[in-house]
């Protein structure tokens, strides 16, 4: 896999200034949702534990788990595109938009809480992962501790679902909005398994890693918070399909080679967590993937007996990072990203004319917002 070919700029290139204006305006706009929406979300959980559950211990431990997963941490930025995308059509308060938000964020808790199984991790936003706190309180049964893990996370998907289907909407409005998100959700299960199945076999290409990106997170991180906004605003999505996927496709892309190029690259204090994650777990990210295509010979071998081993040491990690920074694979790889974000801003920008200004503005500075990112 080649990750040359990228651009300084796109046809809607700004100065380093307005770039910088553009995403300090997105970083407003993001913490101003997620300030608004943490209380929205706490009040959500305060109510549903009011509500009358079944006796025992299990059911009010699992929700107080989900609670916890959802509450902690978080940029809230699927919240923020929902939002925002409502503000393409209108700059008035749109009902909906706080149970859409819910749902959003419950959908996300469910595929977390799963995540962690999958990759047995420990941790989830700087405290233990919802598997790991029932592996705590089952140490002596193993299987119980999974099973219980298993049902939170699906507990949390069918809350996300019915957030949806009882908001104070017309009914086919819910049911329209219900559809995009449940949609979203089998879509993102497709990706796991193209998520688990790309780590097998040849190594994959672009097009493979991209489509992984695509289904795992674009469609319910970006695609379908846009469709829910512009249905409860009163705008038929439909009609827009293919840019609209187009650009959550491209962000999340990008976002996805941010990520990976931060696993490797970045700065294990501003990430709070160890780099190579992706190179210890045999993981075949866009930048392991541009590692393995840079190198040969012993360096390779060494690249793909890392992954083979699942667990390397910190040593073989940084090793491995600095054959790539020597090689120029992390200047590729950040070239790449700004290239596809690039292309991201400028279907935005073809929004111009048709929806608000304002609203537009954010979606056109968003995708460079998050090739800044450092964590």
């Amino acid at each position: 896999m080649s990750v040359t070919g990228a651009t300084a700029g796109g046809a809607q290139e700004e100065t380093r200034g307005e770039a910088q204006e553009g995403a300090a305006r997105v970083a407003e706009r993001l913490a101003g949702h997620q300030r608004r929406f943490d209380a929205v979300f706490a009040e959500y959980f305060d109510t549903l534990s009011q509500q009358p559950l079944p006796r025992g211990a299990f059911v009010p431990d699992a929700l107080g788990l989900v609670r916890d997963m959802s509450l902690r941490g978080g940029k809230r930025l699927r919240v923020a595109l929902l939002h925002e995308a409502a503000r393409l059509v209108t700059p008035d308060p749109v009902a909906g938009l706080d149970e859409a938000a819910i749902s959003i964020e419950l959908l996300q808790t469910h595929l977390l809480i799963h995540d962690d199984i999958i990759d047995d991790s420990a941790t989830r936003r700087g405290a233990p992962s919802v598997y790991y706190a029932y592996r705590d309180r089952f140490a002596d049964d193993p299987w119980t501790a999974l099973g219980l893990a298993v049902l939170a996370g699906d507990l949390a998907a069918f809350l996300s679902m019915r957030a949806l289907l009882t908001a104070p909407l017309p009914a086919q409005l819910r049911q329209a909005m219900t559809a995009v998100q449940s949609e979203a959700g089998a879509d993102t299960v497709m990706g796991q398994f193209l998520d688990l199945e790309r780590d097998f076999g040849p190594v994959p290409d672009l097009d493979a890693l991209d489509t992984v990106a695509d289904y795992k997170s674009a469609r319910y991180s970006l695609l379908a918070p846009l469709k829910l906004g512009l249905l409860a605003a009163g705008e038929d999505p439909t009609a827009h399909a293919g840019e609209l996927a187009r650009y959550a496709r491209l962000v999340g892309v990008s976002g996805q080679m941010r990520d990976d190029h931060l696993d490797l690259f970045g700065d294990a204090d501003l990430l709070g967590k160890p780099a190579g994650a992706d190179l210890r777990s045999g993981r075949r990210s866009y930048a392991v993937c541009a590692v393995l295509a840079a190198t040969s010979g012993a360096e390779k071998d060494l690249v793909e007996s890392a992954l083979a081993e699942r667990g390397c040491t910190q040593e073989t990690v940084a090793h491995v990072r600095g054959i790539a920074e020597r090689l120029g694979v992390d200047e590729e790889l950040r070239a790449r990203t700004r290239q596809i974000a690039e292309q991201a801003s400028e279907v935005a920008a073809g929004w111009r004319g048709r929806w608000r200004q304002e609203a537009v503005d954010f979606f056109a500075h968003l995708p460079l917002w998050g090739t800044r990112r450092t964590g």
